[in-house]
């Protein structure tokens, strides 16, 4: 027996128009270069994402030609995230914090048509165009700068729109967007979302014990819009009618204070290297900000140290710990209390909120070791596979098989163990894992221990070759401005906390750790500068 119901395709064309129906006046607030803000409602929101798909239209495009985007944060790159799809184009969102090459090599693999530009991006474009050889440039201008000869200007594409212009129907399978993966072990990949991933992605972030938005909500996404579609929240603030405000290229913490306090937002979300860097702000800098009461912080990306959770806590904001994957559109897990868990004490809690937290509906979780899927103990280690409606069944254009098991579950590359309440909690990457005389250390709970010392601001620990136990961890420290330690007080400072054999065999002091461009820890670029690494003065 089937059942009555309508089948109504799931489309983000839908969140848009909803948004624009019942919040037109809801604001889009998009700040600009010179610190002057760009702002309008769901309802001009809508009529200029209509009018770019009909530029793209009287341009050429055609169903599932891509769209590829080199943007920042604002007005122009939310309106190609539902114009494109209107039009029946896939955009892609570049990464322009890669080396000019690796983006040439995405846009290329892609198959990118168009590209869509910001004028204060045009020397980056400048190095990659001979060979990325786009077919239509158009610049977005924050700056009012002139656009070069040869390319066109963004504003002209959408004009002489026809404001009664109705987008058709698409299948709910078909892609609306595309991300490549950082790349830092290999080619990058690509992940095409589907219109159906992004809503059902939507409407699991949106309950009120996942990110809990409401339309209330004012929500700044410092996380960028060419990194999973700046974690679906331009989608899920449609989808409520909240204001979004985006940041424009200006992401430092005291611009980024500012944007929090001026707005008035409720929401941030962004790595915690960028919580970081606003809570020495803060600290710095005491009563220059006045934040809204309630402010929280979604913080995914790698695991965010105890240190910080409690020192934000402490300036009235609060951390929502998540965990997700370019592979994952990216919502996986959020660590929010059950109820019954609010009545543990204060320690027990903050052990709670610091794990990545409990699969969102619809994303089934699982973790496999070497003799097969590891009980929920809390305490066994294993991989972290992964299987539901927004999680990608396989990469772009790509044979690669390796990341699927035969039964259909995405492999992570996390290590992780889950608690008997369901709670997932990462140990480390198995890249990253250290093993040392046949027993395995995790980096990750060395580093935020590290992170804890009053002295020290970033921590990386990596393996280095070992003669007799294969491999050692070795700490890499950056201190804290005026702040000084040693690598014994160090040691001391760990002692206490893990068992002798997991301590760092030497720590290693300069300015600054390579990141990735999404802020993590390239700790791959560690393990080749100190390969050869010996114990010595230092350590």
């Amino acid at each position: 027996m089937d059942g009555t119901m309508m089948r109504t395709p799931l489309s983000v064309n839908h969140l848009i128009e909803r948004a624009a129906l019942l919040f037109p006046k809801v604001e889009i607030v998009a700040q600009m270069p010179d610190r002057t803000t760009r702002r309008y409602g769901y309802g001009e929101l809508w009529e200029r994402s209509k009018a770019l798909a009909q530029g793209l239209l009287r341009a050429g495009l055609k169903p599932g030609d891509r769209v590829a985007t080199l943007m920042w944060n604002h007005h122009a790159h939310i309106e190609a995230y539902y114009g494109v799809p209107m039009a029946g184009g896939v955009y892609h969102t570049l990464n322009l914090r890669l080396a000019p090459a690796d983006i040439t090599y995405i846009a290329k693999h892609a198959g990118d048509r168009f590209l869509i530009v910001d004028d204060v991006l045009l020397p980056l474009y400048e190095k990659l165009a001979a060979q990325a050889a786009f077919e239509r440039v158009y610049v977005a201008s924050l700056t009012e700068s002139p656009v070069p000869a040869g390319l066109h200007r963004y504003e002209e594409l959408i004009e002489d729109a026809d404001p009664r212009w109705v987008p058709g129907e698409f299948d709910e399978d078909a892609a609306v967007g595309l991300c490549y993966t950082s790349g830092t072990t290999g080619r990058p990949k690509g992940v095409a979302y589907s219109h159906r991933a992004l809503v059902l992605h939507s409407f699991a972030a949106a309950m009120a014990d996942t990110l809990g938005l409401r339309q209330a909500d004012v929500v700044l996404p410092i996380v960028p819009m060419f990194h999973v579609n700046a974690w679906g929240l331009p989608f899920t603030c449609a989808l409520v009618g909240c204001s979004q405000v985006f940041t424009g290229p200006l992401l430092d913490p005291a611009s980024l204070l500012d944007l929090l306090q001026k707005e008035r937002v409720t929401i941030a979300a962004g790595v915690p290297t960028i919580a970081l860097g606003m809570l020495r702000a803060l600290e710095a800098e005491p009563g220059r900000w006045k934040l809204r009461d309630g402010l929280q912080m979604i913080v995914g990306g790698s695991a965010v140290p105890e240190s910080l959770m409690r020192s934000m806590d402490r300036k009235g904001i609060r951390i929502i710990h998540a965990w997700g994957m370019t592979e994952t559109s990216p919502l996986g897990t959020v660590a929010k209390l059950k109820e019954h868990l609010r009545r543990l004490d204060d320690e027990a809690t903050y052990r709670i909120r610091l794990k990545q937290g409990l699969p969102v509906p619809f994303v089934e979780v699982r973790a496999a070791g070497e003799s097969g899927t590891v009980p929920w103990d809390g305490s066994t280690q294993g991989e972290l596979q992964v299987r539901g409606p927004w999680v990608a069944g396989s990469y772009f254009q790509s044979p690669d098989g390796e990341h699927w098991t035969p039964d259909g579950w995405f492999r992570t590359g996390d290590v992780v163990t889950i608690d008997p309440e369901g709670y997932v909690k990462i140990t480390d990457r198995t890249k990253d894992l250290i093993k040392s005389g046949g027993e395995w250390i995790s980096s990750v709970e060395l580093e935020n221990a590290l992170m804890g010392h009053d002295a020290v601001a970033e921590a990386a620990v990596i393996a280095v070759p070992h003669a007799k136990w294969q491999e050692r961890p070795l700490a890499v420290i950056v201190l804290k401005k005026g702040m000084n330690t040693s690598a014994g007080d160090l040691r001391s400072y760990l002692a206490g906390r893990f068992p002798k054999w997991w301590l760092p065999d030497g720590y290693e002091f300069r300015d600054s750790i390579p990141k990735t461009t999404t802020g993590k820890f390239l700790k791959s670029k560690l393990r080749e500068e100190y390969a050869s690494w010996q114990p010595g003065p230092k350590g």
